[in-house]
C-alpha cells in the first residue's frame, strides 16, 4: 500500500518530504533517538499513530495480545466486494478490534498480511508497548502535530502542518518496503520544489542537526 494510503496521511492541499536521519539494529535506539528529534518539536497537541503490517496469523495472535487496543485489518481485493453491501463484507476485511478476531486459522486465508493500527493518541501512551511487540514484522510509529521552530540564521519560518517525525522499523522507506533487519528515523517538513530542487532540505538538515544528528539519505515522498 503506498503510503499516502495511510491513515496518518490524510487529505491535504500541500505535501511533505521526508528525510533519513538516523539508522539502527536496536529499536530501543531508534525509538529513543526518534523521540528526541520529536521531543524538539512537541507541542500541546501533538499525536502519535502506530502500523504494522503482520505476515502470518501467529503474529496477529500475538499482536492482539501484546497491543490489545488496535484495530486489525485483512487483505482483500477490490473486485472481491465489487457490488457487495458493506454490512455483508468479511468482518475481517472490513477491520476487527482485537477481541472480534476469527477463532480459526482459515479465515486468515487469502488475508494476510493483516493489517494493524491505532491513531490519534496522546505523545507516550502507545511507543514502548509497540517499539516491543513489533518484532520482525514491518511498521511504523508517527509523531505529527509537531511544531518546528523557526531558523532564521538558516532563513526558514517554522512549520507546523508537515512537521512530523516518523520510526520506520524493519523497512527503510515510506512505502514500507523490506523487510530489513534494521530501523530507520524520518524527519519531516513541508514539500517545496523550485526548478526541479527541493527548496526545504536545509531546513531538515538544520532540524536534525540540533539534536546532534544529519541526513543520512535521500527525500522519501508521497
Amino acid at each position: 500500500m503506498a503510503c499516502d494510503d495511510k491513515p496518518w496521511h490524510g487529505h491535504r492541499m500541500s505535501n511533505d518530504v521526508a528525510y533519513p536521519v538516523f539508522r539502527s539494529p536496536d529499536p530501543a535506539l531508534a525509538l529513543s533517538t526518534a523521540r528526541r528529534l520529536m521531543e524538539f518539536g512537541r507541542c500541546e497537541h501533538s499525536e502519535v499513530s502506530a502500523y504494522a503490517e503482520l505476515s502470518s496469523v501467529a503474529e496477529v495472535r500475538r499482536m492482539a495480545k501484546a497491543m490489545p487496543k488496535g484495530w486489525f485489518r485483512g487483505a482483500s481485493e477490490l473486485e472481491e466486494f465489487q457490488g457487495v453491501p458493506f454490512e455483508e463484507q468479511p468482518a475481517l476485511v472490513v477491520g476487527v478490534p482485537a477481541g472480534g478476531l476469527p477463532a480459526e486459522a482459515a479465515a486468515f486465508e487469502g488475508r494476510l498480511p493483516v493489517e494493524w493500527e491505532i491513531w490519534d493518541l496522546p505523545v507516550d501512551s502507545v511507543e514502548d508497548d509497540f517499539t516491543a511487540a513489533i518484532g520482525p514484522n514491518v511498521g511504523l510509529i508517527n509523531w505529527e502535530s509537531l511544531q518546528w521552530p523557526d531558523a532564521p540564521e538558516a532563513g526558514f519560518h517554522g512549520e507546523s502542518k508537515h512537521a512530523e517525525v516518523s520510526l520506520l522499523f524493519n523497512t527503510h522507506t515510506r512505502e514500507l518496503d523490506g523487510p530489513t533487519g534494521d530501523h530507520t528515523v524520518l524527519v519531516h517538513v513541508r514539500s517545496a520544489v523550485f526548478d526541479g530542487r527541493q527548496r526545504n532540505e536545509p531546513y531538515a538538515h538544520w532540524l536534525a542537526a540540533q539534536v546532534g544528528l544529519t541526513v543520512i539519505g535521500p527525500a522519501q515522498r508521497c
